[in-house]
């Protein structure tokens, strides 16, 4: 590498002229520009050295730079930007120039203080699924640094993680408040039609918004589960659901097939492959505001219909296995994150096991 001065209108900059083999073993040559001061140039020469020889010499700042360049390209667009802005916002404020090699775990746990008292906007403590799942991020970066830099060990899994998703964070309504809801929504077609696809099927609110005439087959009751909608940075995105789970054909009650098939007659002629909710998250948001208040129950997320939709469906008695498959998920996860919505199944357990002890004693004593 190499440092010049440039001179442009009277104007000294400083530029660093560096060459470099790529991964298919071509020599090049490039360069920076516009560096204010020479102490600049040489700190941007060292820092892209290392970077350059996979030394972990460099600052956290500087290495999730190559930690992008390597993961954007394989992950949605969407979920880079959430992974992106709880590493700029969260972590990037506390690591950015501490060097890659000398963070330990005890300063892994001094993040995790500190963020565990950090109040959001509103005033409340960081939720504890969210605290959890910006420690994944900091600890992704870690094991990338140790797959692919020989990083010799992950300081964040040796602070262990902060923070769990409570069942407290996880609202529902029952059958009789959800029924409450609904009927207050049937003033706007489009919202009531949206709030039934979600509390009677159980899909998520990205996959409602993708959903199109030709993903329904209405002789057979079955909607087709293959993609997601988002709102990223003014566009319109379609993409793969969020895992491969999620690929599934929901049989559909027969009330609500005809329910969905008439709101496709009130599209006038819909194109199959048009989007049938071209609504707004926001807007939806805003009508479960609305909704709640008139019909007088509890306010809870969007999201929440989906835990409705679970714990339904857990009252009527089917297994975690039965219920995964309908909604996208793994039977564990489901056992997992509603195991307090299982009593009656831990009751039955406790019953049968009290039989079988007392069945043998007497058999003993006879």
């Amino acid at each position: 590498m190499a440092i010049y001065k440039d001179i442009r209108n009277g104007n000294v900059t400083w530029r660093v002229v560096f060459r470099f083999t790529d991964y298919k073993g071509d020599h090049k040559q490039s360069q920076k520009r516009g560096f204010l001061t020479k102490r600049d140039a040489m700190e941007w020469e060292r820092e892209n050295f290392l970077k350059s020889n996979a030394k972990l010499d460099m600052t956290f700042k500087s290495f999730f730079e190559q930690y992008k360049k390597d993961m954007q390209p394989r992950l949605k667009e969407n979920t880079w930007d959430t992974k992106e802005h709880m590493v700029r916002t969260k972590i990037m404020p506390f690591f950015a120039k501490r060097k890659m090699n000398e963070i330990e775990a005890k300063d892994v746990r001094d993040w995790q203080n500190d963020l565990m008292q950090m109040e959001s906007q509103r005033g409340k403590k960081l939720a504890g699924g969210y605290l959890k799942s910006i420690h994944a991020q900091l600890s992704a970066i870690f094991n990338h640094a140790m797959s692919y830099y020989h990083l010799p060990s992950n300081p964040a899994k040796l602070a262990g993680t902060m923070g769990v998703e409570g069942q407290s964070e996880m609202k529902f309504w029952t059958k009789e408040e959800y029924l409450k809801f609904a009927d207050a929504m049937m003033d706007k077609p489009r919202s009531y039609y949206a709030f039934e696809m979600l509390y009677w099927s159980g899909i998520r609110l990205g996959e409602l918004l993708a959903l199109t005439p030709a993903d329904f087959d209405f002789k057979k009751c079955t909607v087709r589960i293959s993609k997601s909608y988002q709102r990223n940075k003014g566009r319109d995105l379609i993409t793969t659901p969020k895992t491969p789970k999620s690929n599934r054909i929901v049989v559909l009650p027969k009330f609500l097939c005809d329910e969905i098939q008439e709101y496709v007659r009130l599209l006038y002629h819909i194109e199959d492959d048009v989007r049938m909710f071209q609504v707004s998250k926001s807007y939806l948001h805003h009508e479960m505001d609305r909704g709640a208040k008139e019909a007088g129950v509890e306010r809870i997320r969007v999201h929440d219909l989906r835990h409705s939709h679970v714990s339904l469906l857990i009252h009527m008695g089917y297994t975690a296995l039965a219920i995964g498959n309908r909604v996208g998920h793994e039977a564990e996860k489901i056992t997992y994150r509603y195991a307090h919505l299982f009593p009656t199944v831990q009751t039955d357990m406790a019953n049968q096991l009290d039989i079988e002890r007392m069945g043998k004693e007497e058999e003993i004593d006879g």
